[in-house]
C-alpha cells in the first residue's frame, strides 16, 4: 500500500493514496476540528487551484457524467469553501518522533488492550459471523479497528466532501483527491450515508474503518443487509468492511501473523525475504521472547525489526504483510499483530 505512513503521536487514520482505507496517520485521537474557509479562497491561485467556484464547476460536470444526480450535487456543494485547516495539515505532516518502544506503550495501552477485550466480548457473536464469512481472524478486525479510531469512538471531525473537495482544489496531489471527491459523491448518490453524517479525518477517510471514498466502492460491505453499507453507525458493515478488506488481500485463514522472538546473536544477515518455517527457525536457535520454544510448524516466516527500535525482533508472516496492506509502517503492523494477541 504505498506512501502513506507517517507515524506520529496519536490514532492511525489510513493514509491517502496508499492501499487500504484512509487519511495519513496519526497515533493519537484525531481533533475535530471546526471548519473555516480559506482566506481568500475564491482567489487561489496555487498550482492545481484557481478560483474555488470555477473548481467546483468542473466537478459537476464529472459527477453528473458519471452519474451523479443534480439534487445530490446540490445538497453535497451547499455552502462548500475550501477549509484553511485542512491545507494546513496537509502541509505539515509530521515525519515519525516516536521509538517503537514509546510508540508499542502508547498504541498498545492497557487501555486500548481493555477497551479493547470489552468490545469483543460484547460483539463476540457477530464477530464469528464475520470471520466465518470473510476467513479473516476476528482478533485482527477488532485490533485495526481499535487503532485506526478507537474503536469507533474518534472517527474525525471533518465534513468528508469539504477536506476532499479542499485538498483536490489546493493542488498538491490534485489528481488523486479530486478522484476520492468524484468516489464521495458517488457514495452519496446512492444514500449510504447521508451528507451531513458523512464525517471523517482531515484527509477524506471515513467511518470507523477510516475507508477512503474509493475503498468504501471497492470494499466496504453491507454485512447485515438493510440495502445500505454504513461504516459510520453500523457496527456489522464496520468491521465486515475491515474483514472483507484483509480477505481481498489475500488473509490466510489460520495462519498466526507472527511473534516477538531472542534471535541467537546479530540478524543483520537477514531479510524480508529471507522466509523459513517456523521449525527452521528454532533449529537455528530463535526463542520466544520469554525464552521458552517456538511453535512447531511448517508457517514461513521472516525475521523483521522494528522502526527505531533498541534491538527488538519479530518473526513476520504472510499475514502481517497483509496487515501492512491497510496500513504500511512495519510499526504499525507489528502494533495491530500484538494488539490482536491481547484483546481476546
Amino acid at each position: 500500500m504505498s506512501d502513506r505512513r507517517h507515524l506520529l503521536i496519536g490514532l492511525c487514520g489510513l493514509a491517502t493514496g496508499c492501499g487500504a482505507a484512509a487519511s495519513p496517520s496519526a497515533e493519537a485521537p484525531r481533533p475535530n476540528v471546526a471548519s473555516g474557509p480559506a482566506a481568500g479562497a475564491t482567489e487561489h491561485a496555487a498550482a492545481g487551484g484557481g478560483p474555488f467556484d470555477q473548481f467546483l464547476n468542473g466537478v459537476r460536470a464529472d459527477a453528473r457524467r458519471s452519474g451523479v444526480s443534480q439534487a445530490t450535487l446540490q445538497r453535497a456543494f451547499a455552502g462548500l469553501q475550501p477549509n484553511q485547516r485542512i491545507i494546513e495539515l496537509d502541509r505539515r505532516q509530521s515525519e515519525a518522533v516516536l521509538t517503537w518502544e514509546e510508540y508499542r506503550e502508547r498504541i498498545v495501552s492497557p487501555t486500548r488492550i481493555e477497551t479493547g477485550r470489552r468490545n469483543y466480548a460484547e460483539g463476540r457473536g457477530l464477530l464469528e459471523r464475520i470471520g466465518a464469512r470473510y476467513g479473516v481472524s476476528p482478533r485482527v478486525v477488532v485490533a485495526i479497528w481499535g487503532m485506526e479510531t478507537n474503536y469507533g469512538a474518534n472517527t474525525g471531525g471533518f465534513g468528508v466532501v469539504e477536506a476532499l473537495a479542499t485538498l483536490a482544489w489546493e493542488g498538491r496531489r490534485a489528481g488523486y483527491f479530486r478522484g476520492e471527491l468524484l468516489s464521495a459523491l458517488r457514495i452519496l448518490d446512492a444514500g449510504h450515508v447521508a451528507p451531513e453524517r458523512m464525517r471523517g479525518s482531515w484527509a477524506g477517510a471515513m467511518g470507523q474503518p477510516q475507508f477512503m471514498p474509493s475503498n468504501f466502492e471497492r470494499l466496504a460491505v453491507d454485512f447485515d443487509g438493510d440495502g445500505r453499507r454504513d461504516i459510520w453507525d453500523n457496527r456489522a458493515d464496520a468491521l465486515g468492511s475491515i474483514a472483507h478488506y484483509l480477505s481481498r488481500h489475500g488473509w490466510r485463514e489460520g495462519e498466526p501473523w507472527g511473534l516477538e522472538v531472542l534471535p541467537p546473536g546479530p540478524v543483520e544477515g537477514y531479510d524480508a525475504d529471507t522466509k523459513r518455517p517456523l521449525r527452521e527457525w528454532a533449529r537455528l536457535g530463535f526463542r520466544r521472547v520469554d525464552g521458552g520454544p517456538l511453535p512447531s510448524g511448517e508457517v514461513e516466516m521472516a525475521p523483521v525489526q522494528p522502526n527505531r527500535s533498541s534491538g527488538k525482533v519479530f518473526l513476520g508472516g504472510h499475514n502481517l504483510r497483509v496487515i501492512r496492506r491497510y496500513n504500511s509502517p512495519i510499526n504499525y503492523g507489528l502494533a495491530v499483530g500484538l494488539l490482536s494477541d491481547r484483546v481476546a
